[in-house]
């Protein structure tokens, strides 16, 4: 796979997802900006994956359970191109194949999510299969902080270390907010890293918008050797755009056109 700039990328993306909101007055631009920096780590420089090829037996697995964010999952798919560029005006639009969730019916995407706590479990399923099967592939999933409140993660959580998948690594989008208020008032998750030390998980907790230590963490060995690793990226809902950052109604809004203006001028792309 070619290299590319991850930070280019990851403006572009950021782009996209706003005009894509924007245009199909969907929701959830807060959750697609917190994790730009993440997939343009994984698509421009982590993954191993071949656009001509999307089944290709040897690819890496990328599971994105918080599928809500399901624009800017698209946007990276088309800029590595899965699919056209063009087709992204048709997200969120009737007979389209870019459905508001994260779908299987864009090429590319590994599993249909948006029903929260259920991506971990199958990646975890994915990579336990792969090491059966001798493969060297790896799965990777993306998850929400809030999305952690779902039980069935931390079943996974113990499945993946009891199985020692040292293929599996898993990314938490920690952006501090999730659908009704902060991750802090809904259901605490302080201290979450060492949640996942107690599970036997090797742990990168780091600025989840830095694209070294990003690239870093997903490329390198696991933390802890025979085991399943978590990235614990600290976020901001809204990375990018001054007036969405931090703010929890931009879960839910979509940019009008003056907004989607300021924000496009804000990040230096074009309308």
């Amino acid at each position: 796979m070619t290299r590319i700039d991850t930070r280019e990328l990851a403006r572009r993306l950021r782009g996209h997802a706003l005009r894509m909101t924007h245009r199909a007055r969907a929701s959830h631009i807060g959750s697609c900006l917190s994790m730009a920096d993440i997939l343009a780590v994984l698509y421009g420089a982590v993954l191993r994956i071949d656009r001509a090829r999307p089944n290709w037996p040897d690819r890496d697995r990328l599971v994105v359970s918080k599928g809500h964010a399901a624009a800017i999952v698209y946007a990276a798919l088309a800029e590595t191109g899965f699919l056209p560029i063009r087709e992204l005006d048709a997200y969120s639009a009737d007979g389209g194949r870019l459905a508001g969730h994260v779908t299987k019916t864009a090429p590319g995407v590994e599993l249909s999510t948006g029903s929260l706590g259920h991506g971990l479990p199958v990646a975890a399923g994915m990579a336990l299969a792969a090491q059966r099967a001798g493969a060297a592939w790896r799965g990777f999933c993306i998850l929400s902080d809030g999305e952690l409140d779902e039980g069935s993660n931390w079943e996974a959580v113990q499945f993946a270390q009891h199985f020692r998948l040292s293929n599996l690594v898993a990314i938490v989008d920690y952006n501090k907010i999730q659908s009704f208020g902060s991750v802090a008032e809904v259901s605490d998750l302080h201290p979450l890293a060492d949640k996942f030390r107690a599970f036997n998980w090797g742990v990168h907790e780091l600025d989840g918008h830095d694209h070294s230590a990003l690239q870093a963490a997903l490329s390198g060995p696991p933390p802890l050797a025979g085991r399943p690793t978590v990235v614990v990226a600290h976020t901001i809902k809204g990375k990018g755009v001054s007036f969405m950052e931090g703010q929890l109604a931009w879960h839910y809004k979509n940019p009008d056109a003056a907004q989607l203006e300021a924000a496009l001028a804000e990040l230096e792309v074009g309308a």
